[in-house]
């Protein structure tokens, strides 16, 4: 009895290892189902663009400093004087012949009033060498005076008449001095530099004021040879302020020859008056060389990623396709394509960031870009 009962657990064991073993494959195909029957990754819905072509400037950056359009340098004209007053500032809006500074005058008017003495007696010894040359004019046919006494009145004459003349010079020469104490503007400006200091003793030809004439500044742009043959007088340059800000201007002249060290011609540039331009700003700007078409998209529609710039067609399948394009001028939100589309071409307009080449889309919108 005991043994039939031991047989009869062995083929019960078995009936159930075969079961098992029988049921582990089905399950393991009923398990991978499932995932041979996985939903499809979801379309982005993206807008459809297509490039238009404009019409847009064509630039040519450089750089350089800004710099006063002329610099006048006002000196002393005279010398061995004091300083007794000054009437501007480094900063001072001017006119032409606004006083500036005043050197002491008492010596000099003294001059003057000398000078004026030596005229007055000059005269009176003009008309006495007139009168007596009359009076010998009178009697010398009646044969009262000798011929060499009547030569003798005539060259007094003409003695005391030089003599006059040599006091109205130095008479003229000491006014101009005593003017010369008072240092004036040369043209209208402003004071950029001012070297004269209360009660100092000038010496002639010493500076004083830097004027920048007309407040006018320019910007002096450094270009390259192979750049000077697109520079012409007349072009518009816009000029990058440090801190924000723009300065409008005018290329007036370049350069006829290149510096020796740098190899670079200088390209004159007139600024608008009234800017927030100061002297010795070295800046960024762009001069318009005309205009030439581009194929152009929203700066939106371009995607960097790893080092390169990307857009997105849509095509016929709804499936997008990447290409690698290079890109050129930037105005306002659009960008310029040089390379790598083609006109007509749909493309995704923004969201290039959450796709990859071959990802399925859906369209939100289409239609085309007005130009």
């Amino acid at each position: 009895m005991k043994r039939k009962y031991q047989y009869g657990l062995l083929a019960l064991s078995v009936v159930i290892i075969g079961t098992i073993l029988v049921l582990k494959p089905a399950a393991a195909k009923a398990e991978s189902k499932p995932a041979a029957t996985a939903a499809p990754r979801p379309a982005l819905a993206v807008e459809a663009i297509q490039p238009v072509r404009q019409s847009w400037p064509l630039k040519l950056a450089l750089n350089g400093p800004l710099a006063a359009w002329q610099e006048a340098v006002i000196s002393a004209e005279t010398g061995g004087l004091r300083i007794v007053a000054l009437h501007a500032e480094v900063g001072s809006v001017v006119k032409r012949g606004q006083l500036l500074a005043e050197l002491a005058s008492d010596s000099v008017e003294a001059n003057v009033r000398q000078q004026e003495a030596n005229v007055a007696s000059a005269r009176a010894s003009l008309a006495q060498a007139e009168s007596n040359r009359q009076r010998s004019d009178v009697v010398k046919d009646a044969g009262s005076l000798s011929k060499q006494q009547i030569e003798q009145y005539q060259i007094a004459e003409q003695s005391a008449r030089a003599s006059l003349a040599a006091a109205q010079a130095a008479l003229d020469s000491a006014r101009i001095t005593l003017n010369q104490t008072k240092v004036v503007a040369v043209d209208d400006g402003v004071i950029s530099a001012r070297s004269a200091a209360l009660g100092a003793v000038v010496s002639t030809g010493a500076d004083l004021f830097h004027l920048v004439r007309q407040q006018r500044l320019e910007w002096r742009a450094e270009a390259g040879s192979e750049q000077l043959t697109l520079l012409k007088p007349g072009q518009k340059a816009e000029i990058a302020l440090p801190g924000g800000g723009t300065v409008a201007g005018t290329l007036r002249l370049v350069s006829p020859t290149l510096a020796s060290d740098t190899r670079q011609a200088v390209a004159y540039v007139d600024l608008q008056p009234r800017s927030a331009a100061r002297a010795g700003m070295y800046v960024r700007g762009e001069l318009e060389l005309g205009k030439r078409d581009a194929l152009t998209v929203p700066a939106s529609a371009v995607t960097l990623r790893d080092g390169r710039s990307i857009v997105f067609e849509i095509a016929k399948d709804r499936h997008v396709v990447q290409h690698v394009v290079l890109t050129g001028r930037q105005q306002g939100d659009r960008v310029e394509i040089s390379q790598g589309i083609s006109h007509g071409m749909q493309l995704v307009k923004s969201g290039g960031a959450f796709l990859n080449d071959g990802d399925p889309v859906s369209l939100r919108s289409q239609g085309k870009e007005a130009s």
